[in-house]
């Protein structure tokens, strides 16, 4: 599985386009807002003959959500979620204006809804799902066991962690998920985060100041 990495919108949130060499595609997590953005995930996908098979948010805060509609649209695609994110998806109209986003266009996700367990099917590649809640309640992050990847959203950084003060949030959720369900991939494992550069379970285990 190739990952490729497109950081958009002003909060330099990491876009994922997951692809293998039957060239389909899923996007994890678009946050492309204006044209600009948009143009340069199409780009990157018309340049790589590229299937988008899937949609795919690990959680709903909006910067991980500004590109959902724009990619739905394009490629004729549904959004799937976990089902205990729907309130967080469906806030992000009433305060996306108030964050410098007017021109925000909110969908719908899939009755379909992600959960443990779960396996995501593109190509020849298969992604387990794992639910993660802490950062956000219906978290969840996506991992390739032949690959060793995961992405991971917003609960698990290089040396740190995701934030717990949003609606929804919980610090000892979010610890109890790392622990439990990132901690116990293998220490090789690539944890590719919904902001900054990628790191490994090893090193996390190692240096991260929350987790020791």
């Amino acid at each position: 599985m190739n990952v490729t990495c497109l950081t958009f919108n002003p909060f330099q949130e990491n876009t994922y386009l997951l692809h293998d060499d039957t060239k389909e595609c899923v996007v994890v997590d678009p946050g492309c807002y204006d044209q600009a953005e948009q143009q340069e995930l199409k780009r990157y996908i018309e340049k790589n003959s590229l299937k988008v098979m899937r949609l795919l948010n690990t959680h709903c805060h909006i910067d991980h959500v500004l590109g959902n509609k724009f990619v739905a649209d394009t490629y004729g695609v549904e959004l799937e979620i976990h089902e205990a994110d729907l309130q967080t998806l469906r806030s992000v109209p009433v305060y996306a204006s108030n964050y410098g986003f007017p021109m925000y266009s909110g969908m719908e996700a899939s009755a379909n809804y992600l959960k443990e367990g779960d396996t995501v099917k593109f190509g020849n590649t298969e992604l387990q799902v794992r639910f993660t809640p802490g950062h956000a309640p219906g978290h969840v992050v996506f991992y390739s066991e032949p690959d060793k990847v995961c992405i991971g959203g917003d609960v698990l950084f290089k040396g740190s962690i995701g934030r717990t003060d949003l609606p929804g949030g919980d610090f000892d959720t979010l610890i109890n998920s790392i622990r439990t369900k990132l901690f116990t991939l293998p220490d090789e494992t690539v944890v590719y985060p919904g902001h900054g550069p990628e790191t490994t379970i090893r090193y996390e285990k190692q240096y991260n100041p929350f987790l020791r």
